[in-house]
């Protein structure tokens, strides 16, 4: 194992010998009670990927691990994973591998289908907590255990982390045809998993919304608005993906923190406040942030910049007065997820993000989650998104 000390921070990243970072970010970062591992994909230590799925698959389960155990934890330890897969039609491969690497006690997990990844087909980051004794697994009553190898929920300490629920009925498997019904019905299933544990929607710090094109923007904000307390909502992600499993349209997951009293939404004074998304919210010691983009807060506000080096810095800015609002900044984020519209833009985006890092980056997932879109500007001048970042940092 390998670590780097950060003076005055409790922090130190953790690299492998068999793990090559295609970019400005640790393999592994832990802070407190808490391992964060990047995102891992199948290439092996000679950078080659095996042909055969089941076997990339295993590889990018002994990448996390190889992080895992330099930290002197196990997969045991494990608590939370988000899978990546370009190829998302059958989830069969991904649980057959699942169960060797986690057979009992096993960490919630979202899935997500992406157009493409940074050079392998596959790839999956990871939380795991440091002492085992604060894990506890949630299982709501009637949940179908017996044909899912995941944790619908999963304590960890102050927090709980959930699973990805999809919009479809968990007997059946029918997706209603409305839209807003596939959206409700991820809430209920989120629901009853957070009521099992002894909370509620009031306790969430962070949500991730995956969507794909078959679910309006405007549809899933009217649902999930209603959840939640105007200027007061989660920390949250909205991500429109190329698929999910099992044909869903929809799937929610994020983070609760276990005592109201730990949880505190953060508003920069430039940003108003959001029926859908808090700019970001403290649970503990731990700051989710939702995802911010190149846009440009305030009257005439959109995005004003043609290039993702451009954008990039102005994300950075805005991620910035939410971490200075809270006392913090760069510094204290330990990990993030990086979107991009073009994976064509890797190399442009790591030249401008390593900027903003020092000795220690964060850990770092990146994807491209849709076929990359039109770049012109509209007739005021605004250009589309290019890239996307959200963070946690621990103060």
């Amino acid at each position: 194992m390998s670590s780097i000390l950060v003076p005055g921070a409790e922090k130190r990243a953790v690299a492998s010998p068999s793990i090559k970072p295609a970019g400005p970010y640790s393999p592994g970062v832990i802070v407190g009670d808490f391992l964060y591992v990047s995102g891992q994909g199948a290439k092996n230590a000679e950078g080659q990927i095996a042909s055969d799925s089941d076997a990339q698959l295993r590889q990018c389960f002994e990448n996390v691990k190889a992080i895992v155990t330099a930290a002197g934890l196990t997969m045991d330890n494990v608590v939370y994973t988000q899978v990546y897969l370009t190829d998302w039609a059958d989830e069969g491969p991904l649980n057959r591998v699942w169960k060797e690497y986690f057979p009992k006690s096993p960490p919630a997990r979202s899935t997500i289908g992406v157009a493409k990844l940074p050079g392998t087909p596959v790839e999956m980051n990871a939380v795991a907590i440091r002492d085992l004794s604060k894990k506890k697994p949630v299982m709501p009553s009637g949940y179908p255990a017996a044909s899912m190898p995941i944790s619908p929920g999963v304590i960890a300490g102050d927090r709980m982390y959930l699973s990805g629920f999809l919009g479809r009925d968990i007997n059946t498997g029918k997706i209603p045809e409305d839209p807003a019904a596939q959206v409700e019905l991820s809430f209920t299933r989120m629901r009853q998993t957070l009521q099992a544990a002894g909370l509620d929607f009031a306790n969430l710090v962070f949500v991730n919304p995956y969507l794909t094109s078959k679910i309006p923007a405007g549809v899933m904000n009217k649902v999930y608005a209603s959840h939640f307390e105007f200027g007061n909502t989660p920390g949250r992600a909205t991500i429109h993906v190329a698929g999910l499993p099992s044909g869903a349209n929809m799937e929610l997951t994020g983070v609760a923190v276990l005592d109201l009293k730990n949880r505190q939404a953060v508003r920069p004074k430039n940003m108003p406040p959001s029926p859908t998304a808090s700019p970001c919210v403290f649970a503990g010691d731990t700051f989710y942030c939702s995802a911010k983009s190149g846009f440009i807060p305030g009257p005439q506000s959109g995005i004003y910049a043609s290039t993702v080096e451009t954008q990039l810095r102005q994300t950075m800015r805005n991620l910035l007065d939410g971490l200075e609002e809270a006392g913090m900044n760069f510094s204290n984020v330990v990990a993030a997820n990086v979107y991009l519209d073009n994976l064509d833009d890797f190399e442009q985006m790591n030249k401008v993000y390593a900027e903003y890092f020092g000795t220690l980056p964060p850990a770092r997932t990146t994807v491209q989650q849709l076929a990359p879109g039109e770049r012109k500007a509209d007739s005021r001048g605004r250009w589309p998104t290019l890239e996307q970042i959200s963070i946690v940092a621990v103060k």
